[in-house]
Protein backbone atom coordinates (compact mmCIF):
# COMPACT_ATOMS: atom_id res chain seq x y z
CA UNK A 1 0.00 0.00 0.00
CA UNK A 2 1.46 3.67 -0.72
CA UNK A 3 1.69 5.94 1.82
CA UNK A 4 1.44 9.56 1.23
CA UNK A 5 3.77 11.94 3.32
CA UNK A 6 3.14 15.56 2.96
CA UNK A 7 6.27 17.92 2.99
CA UNK A 8 5.25 21.60 4.89
CA UNK A 9 7.43 24.65 3.38
CA UNK A 10 9.93 24.39 6.05
CA UNK A 11 10.37 20.28 5.47
CA UNK A 12 10.91 21.19 1.64
CA UNK A 13 13.48 24.06 2.46
CA UNK A 14 15.34 22.01 5.24
CA UNK A 15 15.35 19.11 2.20
CA UNK A 16 16.73 22.16 -0.59
CA UNK A 17 19.63 22.96 2.29
CA UNK A 18 20.64 19.20 2.49
CA UNK A 19 20.58 18.80 -1.14
CA UNK A 20 22.90 21.67 -1.50
CA UNK A 21 24.72 21.11 1.34
CA UNK A 22 27.75 19.69 -0.65
CA UNK A 23 28.17 22.61 -2.98
CA UNK A 24 28.17 24.91 -0.22
CA UNK A 25 31.13 23.37 1.73
CA UNK A 26 33.00 22.94 -1.37
CA UNK A 27 32.25 26.73 -2.02
CA UNK A 28 33.44 27.25 2.01
CA UNK A 29 37.11 24.98 0.74
CA UNK A 30 38.22 27.11 -2.30
CA UNK A 31 37.94 30.34 -0.76
CA UNK A 32 39.82 29.59 2.52
CA UNK A 33 43.42 30.25 2.65
CA UNK A 34 46.15 27.57 2.06
CA UNK A 35 47.69 27.67 5.39
CA UNK A 36 49.07 25.02 7.55
CA UNK A 37 46.03 24.37 10.35
CA UNK A 38 47.41 25.09 13.42
CA UNK A 39 44.66 24.57 16.01
CA UNK A 40 45.35 23.12 19.13
CA UNK A 41 42.99 20.38 20.54
CA UNK A 42 43.04 19.14 24.28
CA UNK A 43 42.01 15.53 23.39
CA UNK A 44 44.91 15.18 21.02
CA UNK A 45 47.66 16.49 23.32
CA UNK A 46 46.40 14.00 25.77
CA UNK A 47 46.63 11.15 23.57
CA UNK A 48 50.06 12.02 22.51
CA UNK A 49 50.86 12.40 26.38
CA UNK A 50 49.80 8.81 26.91
CA UNK A 51 50.13 7.55 23.45
CA UNK A 52 54.24 8.95 22.22
CA UNK A 53 55.14 7.50 19.08
CA UNK A 54 58.89 7.17 21.09
CA UNK A 55 60.26 9.02 24.40
CA UNK A 56 63.60 10.07 24.17
CA UNK A 57 65.26 9.40 27.52
CA UNK A 58 68.60 9.89 29.24
CA UNK A 59 70.26 7.69 31.74
CA UNK A 60 70.43 9.53 35.10
CA UNK A 61 71.48 6.84 37.33
CA UNK A 62 73.03 3.56 37.05
CA UNK A 63 72.30 0.75 40.24
CA UNK A 64 74.22 -2.08 40.89
CA UNK A 65 72.86 -5.17 42.35
CA UNK A 66 76.39 -6.90 42.15
CA UNK A 67 74.70 -10.35 43.92
CA UNK A 68 72.10 -10.87 41.97
CA UNK A 69 74.04 -9.91 38.44
CA UNK A 70 71.64 -7.05 37.38
CA UNK A 71 71.71 -3.05 36.86
CA UNK A 72 68.33 -0.93 37.11
CA UNK A 73 68.89 1.95 34.44
CA UNK A 74 67.56 5.13 36.65
CA UNK A 75 65.79 7.36 33.03
CA UNK A 76 64.87 10.71 32.47
CA UNK A 77 63.07 12.64 29.84
CA UNK A 78 65.88 14.59 27.99
CA UNK A 79 63.43 17.24 27.42
CA UNK A 80 62.62 17.45 31.52
CA UNK A 81 58.92 17.18 31.09
CA UNK A 82 56.65 14.48 32.13
CA UNK A 83 56.33 10.47 30.34
CA UNK A 84 53.54 8.75 29.78
CA UNK A 85 51.89 7.59 32.42
CA UNK A 86 51.63 3.91 32.32
CA UNK A 87 49.66 0.59 33.99
CA UNK A 88 52.40 -0.68 36.78
CA UNK A 89 53.09 -4.07 34.61
CA UNK A 90 53.45 -2.58 31.54
CA UNK A 91 56.93 -2.23 29.58
CA UNK A 92 58.96 -0.23 27.55
CA UNK A 93 60.53 -1.56 23.85
CA UNK A 94 64.26 0.29 23.89
CA UNK A 95 65.60 0.91 20.68
CA UNK A 96 69.25 -0.31 20.71
CA UNK A 97 72.02 -0.13 17.81
CA UNK A 98 74.74 -2.78 18.46
CA UNK A 99 77.90 -3.54 15.82
CA UNK A 100 75.51 -2.63 13.04
CA UNK A 101 72.14 -3.84 14.00
CA UNK A 102 69.58 -1.97 14.85
CA UNK A 103 67.33 -3.91 17.31
CA UNK A 104 64.51 -3.59 20.05
CA UNK A 105 63.95 -5.44 23.61
CA UNK A 106 60.96 -4.98 25.84
CA UNK A 107 61.78 -4.56 29.53
CA UNK A 108 59.45 -4.25 32.32
CA UNK A 109 59.50 -1.02 33.94
CA UNK A 110 60.76 -1.27 37.77
CA UNK A 111 59.18 2.27 39.28
CA UNK A 112 55.88 3.49 40.20
CA UNK A 113 53.95 5.24 37.43
CA UNK A 114 53.77 8.61 39.38
CA UNK A 115 57.43 8.66 39.04
CA UNK A 116 56.32 8.99 34.94
CA UNK A 117 54.81 12.37 35.70
CA UNK A 118 58.05 13.52 37.25
CA UNK A 119 60.32 12.61 33.48
CA UNK A 120 61.63 9.61 35.83
CA UNK A 121 61.24 5.82 34.40
CA UNK A 122 63.54 2.81 35.09
CA UNK A 123 63.95 -0.55 33.84
CA UNK A 124 66.23 -3.43 35.10
CA UNK A 125 68.53 -6.04 32.98
CA UNK A 126 69.77 -8.85 34.24
CA UNK A 127 72.42 -10.80 33.34
CA UNK A 128 71.92 -13.28 30.17
CA UNK A 129 75.10 -15.31 29.47
CA UNK A 130 75.31 -15.47 25.57
CA UNK A 131 72.62 -13.27 25.17
CA UNK A 132 73.00 -10.25 22.70
CA UNK A 133 71.08 -6.71 24.04
CA UNK A 134 71.59 -7.36 27.56
CA UNK A 135 75.26 -8.19 27.92
CA UNK A 136 75.80 -4.91 25.95
CA UNK A 137 73.59 -3.04 28.23
CA UNK A 138 75.04 -3.89 31.63
CA UNK A 139 78.76 -3.53 29.91
CA UNK A 140 78.39 -0.61 28.08
CA UNK A 141 74.84 1.89 29.03
CA UNK A 142 76.29 4.82 31.46
CA UNK A 143 74.89 8.38 33.08
CA UNK A 144 74.30 10.34 30.08
CA UNK A 145 73.40 7.94 27.59
CA UNK A 146 70.53 9.23 25.47
CA UNK A 147 67.79 5.93 24.46
CA UNK A 148 64.88 5.71 22.14
CA UNK A 149 62.15 4.34 23.98
CA UNK A 150 58.64 3.33 22.61
CA UNK A 151 55.68 4.26 25.15
CA UNK A 152 54.27 2.24 28.03
CA UNK A 153 53.15 -1.19 25.95
CA UNK A 154 51.50 -4.52 27.55
CA UNK A 155 48.12 -5.54 29.46
CA UNK A 156 49.90 -7.43 32.10
CA UNK A 157 48.32 -5.40 35.06
CA UNK A 158 45.70 -5.52 37.34
CA UNK A 159 42.05 -5.14 36.11
CA UNK A 160 39.48 -4.79 38.58
CA UNK A 161 37.12 -5.68 35.48
CA UNK A 162 38.26 -9.52 35.59
CA UNK A 163 40.55 -9.95 38.30
CA UNK A 164 39.48 -10.73 42.43
CA UNK A 165 40.92 -8.53 44.69
CA UNK A 166 43.87 -10.72 45.73
CA UNK A 167 46.80 -11.40 43.19
CA UNK A 168 49.44 -13.97 43.89
CA UNK A 169 52.22 -12.83 41.69
CA UNK A 170 55.01 -15.43 40.66
CA UNK A 171 58.32 -14.06 39.97
CA UNK A 172 61.74 -15.50 38.80
CA UNK A 173 65.02 -13.94 38.41
CA UNK A 174 64.37 -10.33 37.03
CA UNK A 175 60.59 -11.25 36.10
CA UNK A 176 60.33 -9.45 39.68
CA UNK A 177 60.04 -5.92 37.61
CA UNK A 178 56.76 -5.63 37.41
CA UNK A 179 55.68 -7.16 40.57
CA UNK A 180 57.98 -4.25 42.30
CA UNK A 181 56.39 -1.37 40.06
CA UNK A 182 52.75 -2.92 41.56
CA UNK A 183 53.97 -3.15 45.05
CA UNK A 184 54.76 0.74 44.77
CA UNK A 185 51.77 1.58 43.40
CA UNK A 186 49.63 -0.10 45.94
CA UNK A 187 51.95 1.54 48.75
CA UNK A 188 51.32 5.29 47.12
CA UNK A 189 47.48 4.33 46.65
CA UNK A 190 47.51 4.10 42.68
CA UNK A 191 46.05 0.78 43.11
CA UNK A 192 44.08 -0.68 45.61
CA UNK A 193 44.46 -4.11 45.34
CA UNK A 194 46.46 -7.20 47.77
CA UNK A 195 49.51 -8.53 46.31
CA UNK A 196 51.05 -11.76 47.37
CA UNK A 197 54.48 -11.47 45.78
CA UNK A 198 56.14 -15.54 45.56
CA UNK A 199 59.75 -14.45 44.38
CA UNK A 200 61.93 -17.61 43.50
CA UNK A 201 65.69 -17.37 43.84
CA UNK A 202 68.29 -19.30 43.82
CA UNK A 203 70.38 -17.92 47.02
CA UNK A 204 69.73 -15.11 49.43
CA UNK A 205 72.70 -13.67 47.76
CA UNK A 206 70.68 -13.79 44.25
CA UNK A 207 67.46 -12.30 45.43
CA UNK A 208 66.91 -9.17 43.38
CA UNK A 209 65.38 -6.05 45.01
CA UNK A 210 64.52 -7.78 48.03
CA UNK A 211 65.39 -5.12 50.60
CA UNK A 212 62.97 -2.81 48.79
CA UNK A 213 59.87 -5.49 48.37
CA UNK A 214 60.17 -6.53 52.30
CA UNK A 215 60.41 -2.85 52.96
CA UNK A 216 57.29 -1.85 51.27
CA UNK A 217 55.75 -5.17 52.75
CA UNK A 218 56.54 -3.94 56.29
CA UNK A 219 54.75 -0.28 55.33
CA UNK A 220 52.08 -1.69 53.50
CA UNK A 221 48.95 -4.52 54.94
CA UNK A 222 48.30 -5.35 51.45
CA UNK A 223 51.87 -6.34 50.18
CA UNK A 224 53.12 -9.63 51.32
CA UNK A 225 56.60 -11.46 49.95
CA UNK A 226 57.54 -14.85 50.06
CA UNK A 227 61.16 -15.59 49.29
CA UNK A 228 61.17 -19.37 47.52
CA UNK A 229 65.18 -20.52 47.41
CA UNK A 230 65.88 -23.48 45.39
CA UNK A 231 69.44 -23.61 46.22
CA UNK A 232 69.21 -22.95 49.64
CA UNK A 233 68.03 -23.63 53.08
CA UNK A 234 67.22 -20.97 56.03
CA UNK A 235 65.09 -19.67 58.14
CA UNK A 236 61.77 -17.45 57.43
CA UNK A 237 62.38 -18.62 53.30
CA UNK A 238 60.58 -21.40 51.83
CA UNK A 239 62.57 -24.28 49.83
CA UNK A 240 62.13 -25.88 46.49
CA UNK A 241 59.74 -24.36 43.97
CA UNK A 242 57.15 -22.33 43.45
CA UNK A 243 54.74 -25.18 43.27
CA UNK A 244 50.65 -25.68 43.31
CA UNK A 245 50.62 -26.35 47.00
CA UNK A 246 52.72 -23.34 48.05
CA UNK A 247 50.62 -21.41 46.30
CA UNK A 248 47.39 -22.55 47.71
CA UNK A 249 49.22 -22.15 51.38
CA UNK A 250 49.27 -18.34 50.54
CA UNK A 251 46.53 -17.50 48.16
CA UNK A 252 43.29 -16.02 49.64
CA UNK A 253 40.31 -17.15 47.52
CA UNK A 254 39.38 -15.91 45.11
CA UNK A 255 42.40 -15.12 43.47
CA UNK A 256 44.33 -14.40 39.99
CA UNK A 257 47.74 -15.83 39.41
CA UNK A 258 50.32 -13.12 37.83
CA UNK A 259 53.43 -15.25 36.13
CA UNK A 260 57.20 -13.58 35.26
CA UNK A 261 60.32 -15.38 34.63
CA UNK A 262 62.45 -17.07 32.50
CA UNK A 263 61.40 -19.85 29.67
CA UNK A 264 62.03 -22.60 32.23
CA UNK A 265 59.90 -21.16 34.70
CA UNK A 266 56.90 -20.98 32.37
CA UNK A 267 57.14 -24.70 31.56
CA UNK A 268 57.55 -25.59 35.11
CA UNK A 269 54.83 -23.12 36.82
CA UNK A 270 52.47 -23.91 33.85
CA UNK A 271 52.30 -27.66 34.80
CA UNK A 272 51.52 -26.69 38.50
CA UNK A 273 48.67 -23.88 37.72
CA UNK A 274 47.07 -26.56 35.74
CA UNK A 275 46.24 -28.09 39.39
CA UNK A 276 45.05 -25.43 40.73
CA UNK A 277 41.31 -25.38 38.51
CA UNK A 278 41.76 -21.87 38.08
CA UNK A 279 39.36 -20.16 35.62
CA UNK A 280 41.80 -19.15 32.29
CA UNK A 281 40.82 -15.31 32.73
CA UNK A 282 42.28 -15.70 36.72
CA UNK A 283 46.22 -16.35 34.98
CA UNK A 284 48.22 -13.65 33.29
CA UNK A 285 51.94 -13.97 31.83
CA UNK A 286 53.91 -11.77 30.99
CA UNK A 287 55.44 -12.16 27.49
CA UNK A 288 56.59 -15.26 27.31
CA UNK A 289 59.15 -14.13 24.51
CA UNK A 290 60.32 -17.10 22.07
CA UNK A 291 62.19 -20.39 22.99
CA UNK A 292 65.67 -20.84 22.54
CA UNK A 293 65.31 -24.55 21.37
CA UNK A 294 62.56 -24.16 18.53
CA UNK A 295 63.35 -27.61 16.66
CA UNK A 296 62.19 -29.62 19.74
CA UNK A 297 58.56 -27.83 19.71
CA UNK A 298 56.00 -29.64 18.52
CA UNK A 299 54.91 -29.02 14.59
CA UNK A 300 58.83 -28.00 13.77
CA UNK A 301 59.92 -29.94 10.59
CA UNK A 302 62.80 -31.92 10.86
CA UNK A 303 64.26 -31.23 7.38
CA UNK A 304 64.51 -27.77 8.64
CA UNK A 305 66.68 -28.20 11.36
CA UNK A 306 70.21 -26.64 11.07
CA UNK A 307 69.28 -24.94 7.61
CA UNK A 308 70.04 -21.79 6.32
CA UNK A 309 67.86 -19.64 4.23
CA UNK A 310 67.66 -16.87 1.43
CA UNK A 311 65.37 -14.10 2.47
CA UNK A 312 64.45 -11.33 -0.01
CA UNK A 313 62.91 -8.50 2.65
CA UNK A 314 61.18 -5.55 0.68
CA UNK A 315 60.45 -2.29 2.64
CA UNK A 316 58.73 0.23 0.65
CA UNK A 317 61.44 1.11 -2.69
CA UNK A 318 63.95 -0.89 -0.79
CA UNK A 319 64.85 -4.42 -1.54
CA UNK A 320 67.47 -6.18 0.65
CA UNK A 321 69.06 -9.90 0.11
CA UNK A 322 69.85 -11.43 3.59
CA UNK A 323 70.69 -15.08 5.10
CA UNK A 324 68.31 -16.50 8.12
CA UNK A 325 68.76 -19.58 9.55
CA UNK A 326 65.72 -21.96 10.14
CA UNK A 327 66.21 -21.67 14.31
CA UNK A 328 65.94 -17.77 14.85
CA UNK A 329 63.35 -15.61 14.29
CA UNK A 330 63.08 -13.54 10.80
CA UNK A 331 63.05 -10.40 12.73
CA UNK A 332 66.40 -11.17 14.20
CA UNK A 333 67.54 -11.84 11.40
CA UNK A 334 66.07 -8.90 9.66
CA UNK A 335 67.74 -6.63 12.59
CA UNK A 336 71.19 -8.14 12.17
CA UNK A 337 71.02 -7.42 8.75
CA UNK A 338 70.99 -3.85 9.87
CA UNK A 339 67.17 -3.40 8.80
CA UNK A 340 65.29 -1.08 10.73
CA UNK A 341 62.00 -3.57 11.43
CA UNK A 342 59.03 -2.39 13.66
CA UNK A 343 58.57 -4.74 17.04
CA UNK A 344 57.84 -4.24 20.37
CA UNK A 345 56.95 -7.43 22.36
CA UNK A 346 59.17 -9.91 20.68
CA UNK A 347 56.31 -12.46 21.65
CA UNK A 348 54.15 -12.59 18.76
CA UNK A 349 51.36 -10.65 21.37
CA UNK A 350 51.34 -7.26 20.32
CA UNK A 351 51.27 -7.63 16.29
CA UNK A 352 53.61 -4.14 15.70
CA UNK A 353 56.05 -6.36 13.60
CA UNK A 354 53.13 -7.54 11.11
CA UNK A 355 54.79 -8.46 7.69
CA UNK A 356 53.54 -9.95 4.71
CA UNK A 357 54.82 -13.34 3.22
CA UNK A 358 54.84 -13.21 -0.75
CA UNK A 359 56.65 -16.26 -1.03
CA UNK A 360 58.38 -19.64 0.86
CA UNK A 361 57.01 -21.74 4.42
CA UNK A 362 57.54 -20.69 7.91
CA UNK A 363 56.58 -22.39 11.53
CA UNK A 364 55.10 -20.61 14.26
CA UNK A 365 55.03 -22.13 17.48
CA UNK A 366 51.58 -22.54 18.84
CA UNK A 367 52.57 -20.75 21.93
CA UNK A 368 53.32 -17.26 20.25
CA UNK A 369 50.55 -17.93 17.92
CA UNK A 370 48.25 -14.54 18.43
CA UNK A 371 47.49 -13.79 15.10
CA UNK A 372 43.97 -12.89 13.50
CA UNK A 373 42.44 -15.61 11.42
CA UNK A 374 42.43 -13.12 8.45
CA UNK A 375 45.98 -12.73 8.71
CA UNK A 376 46.60 -16.22 9.26
CA UNK A 377 44.10 -16.50 5.63
CA UNK A 378 46.57 -14.07 4.11
CA UNK A 379 49.74 -15.25 4.68
CA UNK A 380 50.67 -11.99 7.50
CA UNK A 381 53.16 -12.91 9.94
CA UNK A 382 54.69 -11.45 12.99
CA UNK A 383 58.17 -12.09 12.19
CA UNK A 384 59.26 -11.84 16.02
CA UNK A 385 58.13 -15.29 16.55
CA UNK A 386 57.87 -16.81 13.13
CA UNK A 387 60.80 -19.20 12.10
CA UNK A 388 61.84 -20.03 7.83
CA UNK A 389 61.41 -22.90 6.55
CA UNK A 390 62.60 -22.22 3.12
CA UNK A 391 63.95 -19.85 1.23
CA UNK A 392 61.15 -16.70 1.58
CA UNK A 393 60.09 -13.06 -0.06
CA UNK A 394 58.58 -10.97 2.44
CA UNK A 395 57.34 -7.30 2.66
CA UNK A 396 58.37 -5.60 6.30
CA UNK A 397 56.88 -2.15 6.71
CA UNK A 398 59.32 0.82 7.86
CA UNK A 399 59.78 1.70 11.34
CA UNK A 400 58.92 5.56 12.30
CA UNK A 401 61.60 6.91 13.87
CA UNK A 402 62.56 10.63 15.16
CA UNK A 403 64.51 12.91 12.73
Amino acid sequence: MAVKVKVGLIGALDMLKFKNMAKVREMAIQAAPANEITADFVINNNAKALHPDFQELVVDKVIDHAGAGAKTYLMRSKDGGPLAYFRAGQYLSLKLAIDGSKITRPYSISSAPKDALKGVVSVTVRSNPGGFAAEHMLKEFKEGDEILSSGPQGNFYYEPLRDPEHIVALAGGSGITPFLAMAQAIADGTEDFDLTILVGSRTREQILFGEELDALAAGCEKIHVVHVLSDEEADGFEHGFITADLIRKYAKEPYSVFVCGPEAMYRFVKVELDKLGLPRKNIRCEMLGVTKKIAEAEGFPAEAKGKVFDITVRQGSEEYKIKASSEEPVLVAVERAGITAPSRCRSGECGWCRSKVLEGTYFAPAENENRRYADIKWNYIHPCATFPTSDMVIEVPAEYTPK
